[in-house]
């Protein structure tokens, strides 16, 4: 079931309150996704991208991001992964997002 959220805030609240706790980040050099607290390497076998969520910003492209919840039934760990789009994506963080987006559901 996809929910309709207005900012990204809302979103990653959202998420957290149906589980999705962990903040992760990519880390490109191998080419995974990490979580600090607890410490975790999910390499594109170990997770899955559950849902995703575009906001466009009205007023400045600054604000146009897309919200991942990603989970690992490996790992039993589920939580977000943050990134913008558009002209000021992370071109490195965008790749590894799409060649990882191959194991959506």
């Amino acid at each position: 079931m996809m929910y309709n959220y207005d900012t990204v805030t809302e979103a990653i609240q959202g998420l957290k309150q149906r589980g999705y706790s962990l903040d992760f980040n990519v880390q490109v050099e191998k080419e995974c996704l990490i979580c600090h607290a607890p410490a975790l390497n999910l390499s594109a076998d170990d997770f899955r991208i559950d849902e995703v969520y575009r906001f466009e910003g009205d007023s400045d492209p600054g604000d146009e991001m897309v919200v991942y919840a990603v989970s690992s039934d490996r790992h039993h760990a589920k939580g977000t992964l943050v990134n913008a789009y558009g002209t000021y994506s992370n071109g490195e963080v965008a790749a590894i997002v799409k060649h990882l987006h191959r194991h959506h559901r």
